[in-house]
């Protein structure tokens, strides 16, 4: 990457514990991580360093985006995050890939609750771009409230 950091971020403060907040995020992933109407197919997690992470974003109308990459780093109880530029085989093996950003999604003690960021690092100018026109401050905000009501609800 260059100098420049091509991030996008958004982020919220959780009225929920750093432990209760890691644990729906890890746990109940299905049911945040898209915005709604879209749902999601969590098709292979293994939330360790170097574990797979695909799944299937579904519309509304139909529409279907497939996503896989790896976790490039996984910190328990603080935050997990992925590429898409390199995935793992049927064999095993690591193979590059058509790469569009690194995501990071990460939570943070603050005063009696957990602050939640999500950001993506974007590997040109054109990629950051795209991902701002497909709606990445609203998507990705409706997403973080997704996980905020479902920690603050118990």
């Amino acid at each position: 990457m260059s100098d420049s950091p091509r991030e996008l971020s958004v982020t919220t403060l959780i009225d929920a514990t750093p432990e209760k907040v890691w644990q729906v995020m890890t746990e109940r992933m299905a049911e945040w991580w898209c915005p709604k109407p879209w749902t999601v197919t969590l098709d292979e997690i293994d939330l360790r360093s170097g574990g797979r992470c695909a799944m299937t974003m579904h519309g509304p109308e139909g529409e279907t985006m497939p996503t896989d990459g790896l976790f490039l780093e996984v910190v328990p109880g603080q935050r997990f995050v992925t590429t898409d530029a390199v995935v793992r085989g049927a064999d095993g093996r690591l193979a590059a890939a058509d790469a569009f950003m690194i995501g990071g999604w990460e939570i943070a003690p603050e005063g009696d609750g957990t602050r939640f960021t999500g950001w993506a690092r974007h590997w040109t100018d054109a990629a950051q771009k795209q991902h701002e026109d497909m709606g990445f401050t609203p998507g990705w905000g409706a997403v973080a409230e997704q996980l905020k009501a479902l920690c603050e609800a118990g």
